[in-house]
């Protein structure tokens, strides 16, 4: 079978399109047929040695899949070859074929591709966990969501929006907010002027927002200080810009805010049925029609390197997926 591995840490145009021998499932275990695999910045940390947790050498990237079973290890009960399923695997996504815990799966439901269905475990999840267990996000509350054209920024908008927010799209270019006004964002911001924060004061009377959703960090993170409520809510996501900024403490004492640290890899560890709960509950948010789960682009498994260029240097609109289905 194929798979992108990385070999070694570097860009994107070093990883390599190569066979590999297929995985057998073991006990717990299911073998996927991997239809499509989605993009996530990690990812792209990943293969240049930098996220918190590193497979081993070589290894094939890819923290999101959608596919068919193909194989069913000992000791697993409800899941029959051919069943439709979705979810995390931390890496080895890139591959035609994976082996998976089978409690990492999910159900696809029947109106939802696989295409679609590859991108809903992380950006969802991440975004759903942020705004409902950590921020206690609640109606009528003002959102503003940084990076909000992007997989994560835009699940957050159309979340936000399904939970009762007035939501504040910001955004670097107008192709990237109009795609976060299309998902319900009540205002839209462009911060390439470098005008965050004069704008946020702008359309709310001074006063600041409740939450702030932030996958960006870098100098944004300073304007997302300046632009918080008292009694504001900060959500840390990660920091797309690649540069982690330095918290502001004498701005979180003036504005009596919270700062709030993000990392649903290690909550669904920690609390697997609580993410079950909130995925079944952003399921049913989809299927009510409440969720879109955009997808901005497809690329072919061969044109790996092109789609992680897309996402590091922050081109994408929407998802980007991986197809494993090469014509």
């Amino acid at each position: 079978m194929k798979a992108v591995l990385c070999t070694h840490y570097g860009m994107p145009e070093e990883l390599v399109l190569s066979e590999v021998p297929e995985p057998v499932p073991g006990p717990g275990q299911l073998l996927i047929d991997v239809h499509a695999s989605a993009l996530n910045f990690p990812d792209v940390l990943m293969i240049q040695g930098k996220y918190q947790s590193q497979p081993p050498l070589p290894f094939a990237p890819g923290s999101e899949i959608a596919g068919c079973v193909a194989g069913v290890g000992a000791s697993v009960a409800n899941w029959q070859v051919g069943d439709r399923v979705f979810g995390g695997v931390g890496f080895g996504g890139f591959a035609e074929k994976v082996v998976v815990q089978a409690g990492a799966m999910r159900r696809i439901p029947a109106a939802m591709d696989f295409v679609t269905a590859s991108g809903i475990s992380t950006t969802y999840g991440t975004s759903y966990y942020a705004l409902k267990q950590r921020a206690a996000l609640q109606p009528g509350e003002t959102l503003l969501v940084t990076g909000a054209g992007g997989g994560v920024g835009i699940a957050a908008v159309e979340l936000g929006c399904a939970m009762g927010a007035r939501v504040i799209a910001a955004a670097s270019t107008e192709e990237k907010l109009a795609l976060a006004a299309s998902a319900g964002a009540t205002h839209l911001i462009n911060y390439s002027d470098g005008k965050l924060k004069e704008k946020v004061k702008a359309l709310t009377g001074g006063n600041g927002v409740d939450v702030i959703y932030d996958p960006v960090g870098g100098a944004l993170f300073d304007d997302c200080m300046r632009s918080i409520a008292w009694y504001g809510r900060v959500l840390v996501i990660g920091f797309a810009d690649g540069a982690i900024p330095r918290l502001p403490t004498n701005l979180v004492l003036l504005k009596s805010c919270q700062v709030i640290g993000v990392f649903y890899g290690a909550w669904t560890a920690r609390d697997p049925a609580g993410a079950a709960q909130n995925m079944q509950e952003i399921l049913s948010l989809y299927s009510a029609g409440k969720l879109q789960a955009k997808v901005g682009a497809t690329f072919a498994m061969h044109d790996c390197a092109a789609a992680m260029r897309c996402l590091m240097e922050r081109r994408a609109v929407g998802k980007i997926v991986l197809s494993m289905k090469e014509s």
